[in-house]
């Protein structure tokens, strides 16, 4: 069988797509690769254009091949030559089943029904695809599979309750709570210099238009009606757009020559075109003190260390609540420390909204520690060494590969076991926080209509988890390293390649692989 992937974001790309909501994909078809390589033979794809060639090669050699695209189901191909399934992460218990925008393919019911089968990461993804499809529409539950080397750094550095010194490096920035000036009164804003306000100024009026002249007003009415023409000339158009040529031309072309009578006319008729002026355009002033990103830089961390990864961008994540209960638990505790580590290549967009949190909490004697950065193989392996626990406290999860990796590490966690958590997430491997269920929205939904539901983790009962997690860090080592190793234990046998390998050759109806150990025992149904 020739297997044949795809992702939108890849090995030359992800550096600058770290915190991309589609580099998670990567992650998974890296991770997927090398279980595939153990049932037949893969081909990673730069574009979907060299999909039916090597489709077609294969056939004439008398081979099987199919096609795993691993981006979102309304982005995935439906016309090829080649069999093609989807590889599916979602958080949420449904999905979405109807289209707008005039678009067919935001109806995942339709793309997965002309595809004929799926994969998920896990069982509740499939449970949300089998409520619209039917229990019988063939979906394969397979987590994505964990290298050996993560199982190897768990059995070469034991898992220690309390860190005694590890250095982390990495190309980026760090910021420590210790070596930062933390106040509230640090939140008011700094007068500019005389240099920001005309760099400001700049920007200001290089955004403004130049004047309209009688030819300019043609060229603007010329430039907007060959943007209608060309679109109505698709028939899967929405009207919308049309009608925002019609504004653009509107506001931009001949506003100023109407007096305000024939204006308020057309505002009450035409609210679509003659409507509220569109906003001008804000020109904010850049963050100060920005660190330079370019730079290797390092920090000690130990006592016990709680670590996280997340995307500050991303809302699902709740990592707000990961800082506030953690400074509230230990607010007197000097040994405690917070490790946060993020995707995101874009520091300025999430600056404030990180500095901001620190300074309103301060003063406390816990550390933080925030990581922005790319880090390699070997520097994230320091990372996984570095932490007693780690901790996620999200609304909702399609797998969560970092929680599945500390694990792998014989990391014990505080996190819910909700979602694709609950395949993996209870008592014995976690202090598990409470939850309870909220409406919300599909996350790529213009319309913000509520259709499914997530998870709201209680915060009283995630400080009571760190609080439990650093008693047993500092005065239960035994018992400590009876999590460690369950929760080594329990990704042992959920995401081992010899699990996972047998799902494969089933939903394929491949022959088993020689030396493929037959019996095998699953953590999540098919």
């Amino acid at each position: 069988m020739n297997f044949i992937l795809y992702s939108d974001i890849n090995e030359h790309s992800i550096r600058e797509s770290l915190g991309h909501p589609d580099a998670s994909y990567y992650f998974v078809l890296k991770a997927y690769r090398s279980l595939l390589e153990t049932v037949g033979r893969v081909h990673v794809v730069g574009n979907v254009a060299e999909v039916d060639p090597l489709f077609r090669q294969f056939h004439a050699a008398g081979e099987e091949s199919v096609f795993l695209s691993f981006t979102r189901p309304q982005k995935t191909a439906i016309d090829l030559q080649c069999p093609t399934v989807c590889v599916v992460t979602w958080e949420y218990d449904s999905i979405p089943d109807e289209q707008w925008g005039d678009d067919p393919g935001q109806d995942w019911t339709r793309m997965l029904a002309r595809h004929g089968r799926v994969i998920t990461l896990s069982s509740h993804t499939a449970r949300a695809i089998r409520r619209s499809m039917g229990e019988d529409f063939p979906v394969l539950v397979l987590p994505a599979p964990l290298g050996e080397e993560l199982a190897s750094i768990g059995k070469q550095h034991l898992s220690t309750p309390v860190n005694t010194g590890t250095t982390l490096t990495l190309k980026g920035c760090i910021f420590d709570s210790r070596q930062m000036n933390l106040h509230p009164d640090n939140l008011l804003p700094k007068p500019l210099t005389a240099e920001e306000l005309a760099e400001i100024e700049a920007q200001l009026e290089a955004s403004r238009p130049p004047p309209l002249t009688w030819k300019r007003r043609l060229v603007i009415a010329k430039h907007y009606l060959r943007l209608w023409l060309l679109n109505a000339g698709h028939d899967q158009t929405p009207v919308v757009p049309r009608v925002r040529f019609l504004r653009n031309w509107y506001w931009e072309g001949i506003h100023d020559l109407l007096g305000h009578s024939w204006h308020d006319w057309l505002a009450r008729h035409l609210p679509g075109i003659a409507g509220p002026q569109p906003l001008p355009v804000s020109v904010q002033p850049p963050p100060q003190d920005m660190p330079d990103t370019s730079l290797q830089v390092q920090a000690e961390v130990d006592g016990v260390v709680y670590a996280s990864v997340f995307r500050p961008a991303d809302g699902r994540k709740n990592w707000l609540q990961i800082l506030t209960a953690f400074c509230a638990a230990f607010r007197d505790t000097p040994d405690a420390t917070l490790v946060m580590k993020f995707t995101q290549s874009d520091l300025a967009a999430v600056y404030a909204h990180l500095m901001t949190p620190l300074a309103q909490l301060a003063p406390f004697s816990c550390r933080v520690v925030m990581i922005h950065g790319y880090m390699d193989d070997a520097q994230y392996a320091r990372l996984y060494q570095s932490a007693s626990f780690y901790v996620n406290a999200s609304h909702c999860e399609g797998l969560c590969l970092p929680l599945m990796e500390f694990m792998a590490c014989g990391k014990p966690v505080i996190a819910p076991d909700h979602t694709a958590m609950q395949d993996y997430i209870d008592e014995s491997v976690a202090f598990v926080v409470d939850s309870s269920v909220e409406a919300c929205t599909w996350p790529h939904d213009p319309r913000m209509l509520f259709r499914a539901h997530r998870h709201r983790p209680d915060w009283g009962s995630l400080k009571q988890a760190y609080e439990d997690s650093y008693r047993m860090a500092t005065t239960q080592p035994q018992d400590y390293q009876r999590m460690s190793l369950a929760a080594a234990q329990r990704m042992e046998h959920f995401s081992a390649i010899a699990v996972l390998q047998k799902r494969v050759e089933d939903f394929f109806g491949l022959e088993p692989q020689p030396g493929h150990v037959a019996q095998v025992r699953d953590s999540a149904p098919c």
